[in-house]
């Protein structure tokens, strides 16, 4: 089978891996290499060394179409590529091009539907192919698979378990496009959309609840996290991350001045902050230019105290 891929980041390098290792004749798409980027293009890299041709273009003129034409593309697979595809290439291939998303469409379109479903408290996601169409994450769906949200959930625990998965519905959307055995069904329902996540939303506004916060704790896990300014304290100016945390209560109502106050050190573990509704046991933090610790070892330098502002 001839495959035409498009991807990018990590999680496509996983799907890539996989049609490489079922020996399908892959042609891969990326972005192209950005100077001022950090983090490794790991789809052109797992390409280049498993000698798979390779384009990364910016935009899709008409050298770039010819070569693709050039290749017979049968099945073209999207897999966190990173940038619109125009019609005049998602229709080269015999058998269309479809992508691969996290969630159950139509339900939260967009670039971070896996942080989206665990910042609102979800307990079900799952997986869809679709066909590509003009506008983001809208075309006919083909397969669509669900998944449970466990409570202890986070960014990192839930990819872990909708890569898997996600990888079946790829291989099983093939088979049914190659043996003709699809069923489009139209998107149904009211949509929700979904932002590409910056850093400034993993800011704590601890007048929110307990509740609310911990879930945006599970959602930025992996990036930007949850941080905050110490505004009271010997450490007053110093941005703390927060590594990890846990709900200590959920109903007591707190008095508004006392929001991200520090109302008591559990021992062992860590410090327990007030919110609007709860209060959250942080037990790991980093405090800036410093390593991660234990919230417990931090404290026993006496530099956060009871009546800190964090």
């Amino acid at each position: 089978m001839n495959i035409l891929f498009f991807g990018t980041s990590y999680i496509a390098q996983q799907f890539l891996f996989e049609l490489y290792k079922n020996k399908h004749n892959i042609f891969v798409v990326t972005l192209p290499d950005k100077p001022y980027y950090k983090n490794v293009n790991l789809v052109k890299s797992y390409a280049e060394s498993h000698n798979i041709p390779l384009l990364q273009p910016e935009l899709f003129k008409q050298n770039i179409i010819s070569q693709i034409i050039k290749y017979n593309v049968d099945i073209g697979v999207v897999i966190d590529y990173g940038k619109l595809i125009p019609k005049k290439v998602f229709d080269l291939p015999h058998y269309k091009i479809f992508n691969i998303h996290f969630s159950l469409l139509p339900q939260y379109r967009g670039a971070a539907p896996i942080q989206y479903s665990l910042c609102n408290g979800d307990y079900e996601t799952g997986v869809t192919s679709f066909y590509i169409d003009q506008t983001i994450d809208t075309g006919d769906i083909i397969i669509q698979k669900k998944l449970d949200i466990k409570y202890n959930d986070n960014a990192y625990t839930l990819l872990k378990k909708l890569i898997p998965l996600g990888i079946h519905v790829m291989n099983q959307t093939i088979l049914e496009l190659v043996t003709k055995n699809v069923i489009n069904l139209p998107q149904h329902g009211i949509p929700s959309f979904t932002k590409r996540i910056k850093k400034s939303d993993g800011f704590i506004n601890w007048h929110q609840s307990a509740i609310t916060i911990y879930n945006k704790f599970r959602g930025l896990y992996i990036w930007p996290g949850l941080y905050s300014i110490i505004l009271k304290g010997k450490l007053t100016g110093k941005r703390i991350k927060f590594i990890d945390m846990e709900i200590y209560d959920y109903v007591s109502i707190n008095s508004e001045h006392d929001h991200g106050t520090i109302e008591s050190i559990k021992a062992n573990k860590g410090f327990i902050v007030l919110c609007s509704i709860g209060k959250l046991l942080i037990t790991k933090i980093q405090i800036e230019g410093k390593p991660i610790v234990s919230a417990w070892n931090f404290l026993q330098g006496n530099q956060l105290q009871i009546g800190d502002k964090v």
